[in-house]
């Protein structure tokens, strides 16, 4: 190690200012910002979704706003007790048991002993762990956890309660229970942030929505505008949507199941939405037929192969889904295309969306969204505009109206 003298310390104090005087700027480029002049407002009693693809910056405010994170730049004012979920266990100590961390979590809250005990049944009961209760934390499944976890947090009557896509790690019994009990809490009074890949949550929960993309708010407002708003952006939400109907899905992430493309024994390679004449496309009327080409490439010798194919509304909920004939020849590498035809006027006018999986032995792909199309009322003027999926679901049946009879 060198040491310098006094002489040099004060030299290089002095043109320390000037080194750097005419050098190139380092471009701000490189550096990737979790959030970036993001600003918003939350009166007290709002109910607000925050939405955006994976990457947003959703969890990362979450973070800021419940004091777990410290921003660079910028400030934060909350008024009122602040209970966040926002990963399992989130402030629960793993040496005590469940009862123990009650008492801890109310503690932090603010709340008196009396408090918690006058809610420590009712949390006991909402999390299904009693029998657990008096088990250290640390041996509980993620599903125990977020089990109590939720239920100290919506019991406890924070002011302000912050809740993150946690919830998808219970089973759908215990999301729809959790979801109803949100429903509660808003109705009480208090503030609510959800974050959710559920569009259909979200829209049934929160009053206003605010859009993240890559940090940055893109929208925000009443929150069904702000939903058709996401789901209409490519950019928004992972889709290589075109124009032309034509999608390549190599470039899609696969949230369905965690799979690399590049190694897999076989990929979804592209999609094609086109019409009765074969014209490639992606806007449809109610009385045209819609058929889709799906492209697969098998890398490794296959004993069996099937395709499933699903369609979601804009709110994010399931329309239907169709599986293919199981191809149990063997399938030597090679490049297959799988067709599939949706019939005519049974789709409402809307936007919908698709995901795609594939299932064969040691092998699972799957993308959603995959593709998107849109169901424009007839030009023959018999389909009544009003009437859409908000209103009366996305599917039409066929049905049939007798008479009215007389019967007394």
């Amino acid at each position: 190690m060198a040491y310098g003298s006094l002489r040099d310390e004060i030299v290089q104090t002095l043109t320390a200012p000037f080194k750097n005087f005419g050098a190139p700027k380092k471009e701000e480029d490189n550096i990737v910002w979790a959030l970036k002049d993001v600003s918003f407002n939350v009166k007290e009693g709002e109910v607000v979704g925050i939405i955006g693809r994976n990457g947003a910056g959703k969890s990362t405010l979450l973070k800021i706003l419940s004091r777990i994170t410290e921003p660079t730049s910028g400030r934060i004012t909350m008024k009122g007790r602040v209970a966040s979920l926002l990963e399992v266990g989130t402030g629960f100590h793993p040496e005590l048991t469940g009862r123990e961390n009650i008492l801890l979590n109310g503690a932090l809250l603010g709340m008196t002993r009396a408090e918690i005990k006058s809610k420590f049944d009712e949390i006991v009961a909402f999390s299904e762990i009693e029998k657990f209760l008096d088990t250290p934390v640390k041996r509980y499944s993620s599903g125990m956890y977020v089990r109590l976890a939720f239920a100290v947090a919506a019991h406890l009557e924070p002011e302000i309660l912050v809740v993150d896509e946690v919830l998808a790690v219970g089973d759908a019994g215990f999301q729809k229970k959790c979801l109803g009990k949100m429903g509660e809490v808003a109705e009480g009074g208090r503030t609510v942030l959800f974050v959710s890949h559920n569009m259909s949550a979200v829209a049934s929960l929160t009053t206003r929505c605010i859009e993240l993309t890559k940090g940055v708010v893109t929208m925000s407002g009443v929150t069904h505008e702000v939903i058709e708003h996401y789901v209409k952006d490519p950019s928004g939400c992972g889709l290589s949507a075109r124009e032309d109907g034509v999608y390549d899905l190599r470039l899609l992430e696969r949230p369905l199941h965690k799979v690399n493309p590049k190694t897999a024994k076989a990929v979804f390679v592209k999609a094609i939405c086109s019409d009765k004449i074969g014209k490639a496309r992606s806007q449809y009327e109610e009385e045209e037929s819609i058929h889709i080409d799906i492209y697969v490439e098998v890398r490794q010798q296959l004993d069996l192969l099937e395709i499933h194919f699903g369609v979601l509304d804009s709110m994010d909920a399931k329309v239907f889904a169709v599986l293919s004939d199981v191809m149990e020849a063997v399938m030597a590498p090679g490049m297959y295309k799988f067709g599939l035809d949706i019939s005519p006027n049974y789709l409402r006018p809307g936007r919908y969306f698709t995901w795609l999986s594939m299932y064969a032995p040691s092998l699972q792909d799957g993308i959603r969204p995959a593709l998107d199309f849109a169901i424009e009322p007839s030009s023959k003027g018999y389909s009544n505009v009003n009437w859409s999926y908000h209103s009366l679901g996305a599917v039409k049946l066929p049905y049939v109206w007798t008479q009215p009879q007389k019967v007394v």
